[in-house]
């Protein structure tokens, strides 16, 4: 049974590894051409797994920021981990097993909480194990072949690939929205905050980290107030 859901994990893990290959492949070609060596580049890739927190880390280190600095941007920008785990962890059939816990929190990241929560039912550890095993290396290989790379490449080449990921993370959700109108009416509400912090003056001040966490505490909030979801465990 653990290795069918290894299995299906590492099945549904594939188009994430490619779209992680692709965009880590900017992040290694951004690091070694702002001065850092391959392997740092690949060891941050290693250890954090977060794209957008990598980023904004490559900017506070290559403007000599403090350690501060970094810290608070990385709290801010990552906090939106915590609220997925937080979720999966109502979802995961680990028997109380704090091992699972931890080695699934690690590999949290947007497209394996979209995959791990679109799954109906209890969710098993070893289905995360699944699409870890595949796209963390692609994470990671994509960094280092990136920082081989160097600047071959031209930029737009690079922005092209950089897209496939925002389309990787629309085959995840749109499936359920179709067959499912409260699923369907929670992204339609995500946009419209997200849209709404990037439109109106005042708003664009909150950084993008604040406002993934803002708008999802609020539209999951309403939704779970407005439409619960029955507990059948037990």
């Amino acid at each position: 049974m653990n290795r069918t859901h290894f299995k299906e994990g590492f099945r549904d893990g594939i188009p994430i590894g490619l779209g992680y290959f692709a965009v880590s492949f900017t992040f290694g070609m951004m690091a070694v051409a702002g001065g850092m060596k391959i392997g740092p580049a690949v060891l941050i890739s290693a250890t954090n797994l977060t794209s957008a927190g990598q980023f904004a880390g490559l900017d506070i280190i290559f403007g000599d920021g403090t350690y501060w600095e970094m810290v608070l941007t990385q709290l801010i920008i990552n906090l939106r981990y915590s609220l997925m785990s937080f979720s999966l962890a109502q979802k995961l059939d680990d028997g109380g097993n704090p091992f699972h816990r931890f080695a699934v929190a690690f590999g949290v990241t947007d497209e394996i909480f979209g995959v791990s929560a679109a799954r109906p039912g209890r969710l098993s550890p070893y289905y995360n194990y699944g699409a870890m095993s595949i796209a963390i290396p692609g994470w990671v290989l994509g960094t280092l072949c990136g920082a081989i790379s160097g600047n071959l490449l031209p930029a737009m080449i690079m922005s092209a690939l950089s897209v496939a990921i925002y389309g990787m993370f629309l085959a995840i959700i749109i499936p359920p929205a179709k067959s499912d109108r409260t699923v369907l009416a929670v992204v339609l509400a995500a946009m419209l905050g997200s849209s709404a912090f990037y439109y109106v003056p005042l708003l664009r001040r909150v950084s993008s980290g604040m406002v993934i966490i803002i708008v999802t505490i609020l539209v999951a909030g309403v939704a779970a107030y407005v439409k619960p979801i029955e507990d059948t465990a037990g």
